[in-house]
């Protein structure tokens, strides 16, 4: 999922000290004779929660994702724990160039034992090989416990269920300094108008740009553009008209996308509100996402949009609340109190049937290591076995619950659903060509021909 991809640099695997959960959330797996497992449960003090997991002795689990860095460091101490207990090495590979290279190693007969989709639509096109295998009977079965059918129905592939549900994000926070805000007298917009008249205001101060954008992310350079346009065509064009143009119902370049789009780059192509902390304009197409948003930190500009996982890439030491150094708001819709957001996940597929690589998928799958993950900071999860104040913060807990509350519209991020050719490639190439100046009808109409 766009939203899992991280600062592209080096990933140092390390060593963690075993993380001691308390209280933990979840039930054992639900049929554990369809568990994998070897002879003996686990005695260590603390195990007795992984018992149905089985023991293995020094038994490696390759494991490949995107997430790199300091979450990638809390991934591994997620599941320090499980480790100890069943004795299994976890081995975990971040990559910013996972889209290319999942395809490379199973073409290539080298598959990982398990991977980390950030898309639905790459799954669906990896699993095209044939190389995805079914879940096993204990991963569904947490599936259809702590997943709601809509999660359940993006890991499934031509009515097969082939990957769980991972950790979650909601798309279209604003990132702002409570602080800066307060001093020049803005308030937190209600409508997409307001938004407009805001930054507007802002840009008239001279006090800072509105906005720091920045399209960067390695290999995967445009994704974050389009989140802004699917937040877009969620807010303005509404909730059926976005499910029609993700499943290709209507032209990729239909004038309801046009108009969604151009709304977007009156704010972001304009030069008087963008690249607050880098530049001009031309800017966003290289500054890496990761980093996009510091300006914010540093009173060099006003807003930054992006997903509620950007919390855990701020600076370390920055504060998170109300009255921190940062805080968000959900980008409004065209009417006050429309809740509708976009959101994303990851999806855990095997390309091995091992007993120790279902222990592990099975894990991952569970509400215990939801709870682990989140309690570690920065990553929501959609499992409904969360306890939301696990959350690192007071904006990720609210975000929980804005996942859990069924009266949120909720759409997963478009080009995630999107077929992977044009989902994680000619839309992001779009949006990099959009941002360096080519026109809207053009730009659409490129992806629109590219639609397998």
């Amino acid at each position: 999922m766009k939203h899992a991809r991280r600062i592209a640099m080096p990933l140092g695997i390390a060593g963690v000290a075993a993380l001691a959960l308390t209280g933990c959330v979840g039930d054992a797996p639900a049929d554990p004779s369809a568990e994998p497992g070897g002879s003996e449960a686990p005695t260590a003090a603390g195990c007795e929660a992984y018992a149905d997991y089985g023991t293995f002795d020094g038994e490696e689990v390759d494991l490949y994702g995107t997430i790199l860095d300091v979450e990638a460091d809390r991934l591994n101490e997620s599941w320090a724990e499980f480790e100890d207990c069943t004795g299994i090495d976890v081995v975990y590979e971040g990559s910013g160039e996972f889209e290319a290279q999942i395809n490379v190693r199973v073409q290539g007969g080298n598959p990982p034992d398990l991977a980390i989709f950030p898309q639905p639509g790459l799954l669906a096109s990896v699993a095209g090989t044939g190389s995805i295998l079914p879940a096993p009977e204990s991963v569904a079965a947490n599936a259809q416990e702590f997943w709601s059918e809509d999660w359940q129905n993006y890991g499934t592939v031509d009515g097969e269920f082939l990957a769980a549900p991972l950790m979650a994000s909601i798309k279209g926070y604003v990132w702002y300094s409570p602080s800066v805000w307060e001093e020049n007298g803005w308030e937190v917009p209600t409508t997409l108008d307001e938004l407009d008249e805001l930054t507007a205001t802002i840009a008239s101060s001279d006090t800072m740009k509105p906005w720091c954008v920045g399209f960067g992310s390695g290999e995967a350079t445009g994704w974050p553009g389009t989140d802004w346009v699917e937040d877009y065509v969620l807010r303005t064009a509404g909730p059926d008209v976005y499910d029609q143009w993700i499943t290709h119902e209507i032209p990729f370049d239909d004038p309801a996308i046009v108009d969604a789009m151009n709304r977007v780059g009156d704010l972001i192509k304009n030069p008087d509100y963008v690249n607050g902390g880098f530049g001009d304009v031309s800017t966003i197409a290289t500054q890496d996402f990761g980093q996009a948003g510091w300006p914010v930190t540093e009173g060099e500009c006003a807003m930054h949009h992006q997903a509620s996982f950007y919390e855990g890439l701020f600076p370390e030491g920055t504060t998170v609340a109300e009255d921190g150094d940062v805080w968000a708001f959900i980008l409004p819709g065209t009417e006050a109190g429309a809740p509708a957001v976009t959101g994303g996940g990851e999806f855990v597929g095997a390309f091995s049937d091992d007993e120790a690589v279902v222990a592990v998928q099975t894990f991952l799958s569970s509400a215990e290591w939801a709870n682990s993950r989140v309690s570690l900071g920065g990553v929501l999860s959609a499992n409904s076995g969360l306890d939301p104040a696990n959350a690192s913060s007071p904006l990720l807990v609210s975000a929980a619950e804005t996942l859990q509350d069924p009266n949120t519209t909720f759409r997963f991020d478009g080009s995630d659903l999107m077929p992977g050719a044009v989902g994680a490639g000619t839309f992001w190439v779009a949006m990099v060509d959009w941002i360096s100046g080519a026109d809207t009808e053009t730009v659409l109409g490129q992806v629109e021909s590219s639609w397998p």
